[in-house]
């Protein structure tokens, strides 16, 4: 065996010993319990730098994109807006309220009526019905017909820039049944 030919052996074999180091160094980090799991504390940077990215990904990838079958009517996106304010927004904050909970939980809550989201009606639909591991987000498949997360869906991914008349509507109290 030549001295070049030794070089890259010794080199791969290297390069294949530290990245096993690594996957059991990390292996021995979460099972010793060094990984912070504490849900009043922010994640570390390394967390979120792995994570959001992770998580976006996961949603695109397994939410099909798919037309909202409800159409983005003003009685539809009361209808939504009503399910939102019953069942979201006492996480996710309610238009014109100011934000007490987002930072109660890491990842923190995003506050839909101040921020919006980047994620299409589908994507929406999707993270409704299943929800999202570990961060708090449950699925709602469980309580709620896809008709109405549909219908939500609608009104979230509109809820910064909603119609004068669903406001309006919104700001009255919901009849009751």
């Amino acid at each position: 065996m030549s001295l070049t030919e030794a070089s890259v052996k010794n080199f791969l074999l290297g390069v294949v010993v530290t990245l096993v180091l690594l996957m059991l160094g990390g292996f021995f980090y979460l099972r010793m319990g060094f990984a912070e799991v504490r849900g009043d504390l922010p994640p570390s940077r390394f967390e979120t730098w792995v994570m959001r990215p992770s998580v976006h990904a996961s949603i695109a990838k397994r939410a099909p994109e798919l037309a909202n079958p409800v159409a983005p009517t003003d009685e539809n996106l009361v209808a939504g807006g009503r399910l939102y304010l019953d069942s979201c927004s006492g996480c996710h904050g309610a238009p014109g309220k100011p934000d007490e909970s987002s930072d109660s939980l890491y990842p923190p809550i995003p506050q839909l009526p101040t921020v919006g989201t980047e994620l299409t009606e589908a994507q929406i639909f999707w993270v409704t019905k299943h929800g999202i591991r570990y961060s708090g987000m449950f699925a709602n498949g469980k309580f709620h017909s896809d008709e109405k997360m549909w219908t939500m869906a609608a009104y979230i991914k509109r809820i910064k820039n909603l119609p004068e008349k669903v406001k309006e509507e919104l700001a009255k109290p919901a009849e009751k049944k």
